[in-house]
């Protein structure tokens, strides 16, 4: 395990996101990794280490990774995996490019995302009677879940979150207060797909629904685009072009069993670990950059670190606390739900522009503690990141 700020961040690369059409998913990937290199000032023949998290449209494909190093020209790696811990994986990629770096197995790792879910208009018809559109890409349905008629991720997590407002009381305006904060958020945002668009809890409570409790607005958005994120020794990182994002703590927790029941995330496992690392707690952590597939997420996880108790998330959050000028605020570049959805890299890439102090409008002043969660499955799987521009 490495010790507290002896891995960093060095380079962070983000294309264009959201209905970008015309480019393929491995493009997007090649792009991704391109800025990051430049953005840390390093070239590709200073890579020596690549970590793949490929989304829908890869496909199967279990050598991604590979791939992805033919693309970029890679030669002699000393390093490389295709990971997917859906969306936990990017800061499992963080945690196992610190865990190789911090081992000598190599020195300076890229850590990419691509995806390319949605499908231009004329693609869309491409073949008659096949729904090939961002809604068919998560709409999938197995086993029993099929025979019974519940199709998709949205319906599952729409029983865990029936069941939390069963128990704790959970409304559906704490729900929307959580989408109406981030969009907050988003709109100080020139690159959050809905930048442009206010929302209100009326707007909210209008809006379609998609399976209750959850309107259109509870669910995260669909995204084309490509995120990398370069990984180093803090030694090494502070001769670079950016300064280092320090690597705090990390930790991951996959708790199994049925969340329906438990109504409780991988978090609690995580952060014993990550805060440990980093010699904090709840109390010290100026922003939190929350994966946020829906609403419900963010209420879950708020309460999973300790922010709030138990079935208070909600009213922590219709409070203001998460929005701009909150004492917590959670998902600045407006999260998956308004800015864009690149799994696990959304919230990851707001964390290290937090950090840097390069957030614009939307900058939190006080950014020297900055938690990142990644969340795969149905509250299955959890990774946690304190990042901070401190070594220590």
């Amino acid at each position: 395990m490495p010790s507290k700020g002896e891995i960093a961040i060095a380079g962070l690369g983000q294309t264009r996101q959201g209905k970008v059409y015309g480019r393929s998913h491995m493009g997007l990937a090649v792009e991704a990794v391109e800025l990051a290199l430049a953005d840390a000032g390093l070239a590709r023949a200073d890579l020596d280490g690549l970590l793949l998290n490929p989304g829908i449209a890869w496909g199967n494909a279990a050598m991604g990774s590979f791939m992805l190093q033919q693309a970029l020209g890679l030669r002699d790696l000393k390093l490389q995996s295709t990971m997917n811990l859906g969306g936990a994986t990017a800061g499992a990629m963080i945690q196992h490019a610190a865990l190789a770096i911090a081992a000598g197995l190599c020195t300076t790792v890229a850590c990419v995302f691509s995806d390319r879910p949605l499908k231009a208009p004329q693609e869309q018809h491409a073949r008659a009677g096949k729904r090939e559109g961002s809604a068919a890409s998560y709409a999938f349905a197995r086993g029993l879940d099929a025979v019974y008629g519940q199709f998709g991720i949205n319906a599952m997590y729409a029983l865990v979150a029936r069941r939390h407002m069963h128990v704790y009381g959970t409304t559906q305006d704490h729900l929307g207060a959580v989408a109406v904060a981030q969009r907050r958020w988003a709109n100080r945002n020139p690159a959050a797909q809905l930048h442009a668009v206010p929302l209100t809890l009326a707007d909210y409570h209008a809006s379609r629904w998609i399976v209750e409790p959850f309107h259109i607005l509870d669910c995260c958005l669909v995204s084309n685009g490509g995120v990398a994120v370069i990984v180093t020794s803090a030694e090494r990182a502070r001769s670079l072009r950016k300064p280092p994002v320090y690597v705090w703590g990390m930790g991951q927790g996959h708790p199994g069993g049925d969340p329906s029941e438990t109504l409780v995330s991988g978090a609690p496992l995580a952060r014993t670990t990550a805060f440990a690392m980093a010699g904090i707690d709840a109390r010290d952590v100026r922003i939190a950059e929350l994966y946020d597939c829906y609403t419900f997420t963010v209420l879950v996880t708020l309460e999973d670190y300790g922010f709030c108790a138990k079935g208070e998330a909600g009213d922590f959050v219709a409070a203001g606390h998460t929005a701009p000028g909150g004492s917590l605020p959670v998902n600045t570049g407006g999260g998956q739900l308004s800015s864009a959805y690149m799994w696990g890299m959304t919230p990851l890439a707001e964390g290290i522009v937090q950090a840097r102090g390069e957030a614009g409008d939307r900058q939190v002043p006080r950014h020297d503690v900055v938690l990142v969660s990644g969340n795969g499955g149905l509250l299955s799987t959890h990774t946690t990141l304190v990042l901070s521009p401190l070594p220590s």
